[in-house]
């Protein structure tokens, strides 16, 4: 089974370094089957993080996250990701509706490789 990714746009909150003028940038959601439990956010330049697909699943509904990376709502709409790095925190805000798609292309694409898995 291929990887899962998806092309999303979203707003750098903070951390002037990846965004200048604070308007919406490209954003790479990934999931690879191979490493079910995990997603990747790329953001512009050399920012990845890996982190738990229930971590996102779980923010979506209420504040989650302790260490390196942070989920929440933010309203109906939005959702608000916080990285934490050494250069510092950058707040990234998503569209739910972006997310939750994401999501359930993972699930889907998990189920799909555990069928297969059991051939």
């Amino acid at each position: 089974m291929s990887a899962v990714e998806q092309y999303a746009r979203a707003y750098i909150l903070t951390d002037d370094d990846i965004q200048d003028d604070h308007g919406a940038v490209p954003v790479v959601l990934r999931y690879d089957p191979a490493d079910p439990r995990s997603v990747q956010v790329r953001l512009p330049g050399p920012h990845e993080w890996t982190f738990s697909r229930s971590l996102l699943e779980q923010g979506l509904r209420a504040p989650a996250g302790t260490g390196a990376v942070r989920v929440w709502p933010c309203g109906r709409v939005q959702a608000i990701v916080e990285f934490h790095s050494a250069r510092g925190v950058s707040v990234v805000q998503f569209e739910t509706k972006t997310l939750l798609r994401f999501l359930r292309r993972t699930y889907m694409a998990a189920a799909t490789a555990s069928a297969v898995a059991h051939r």
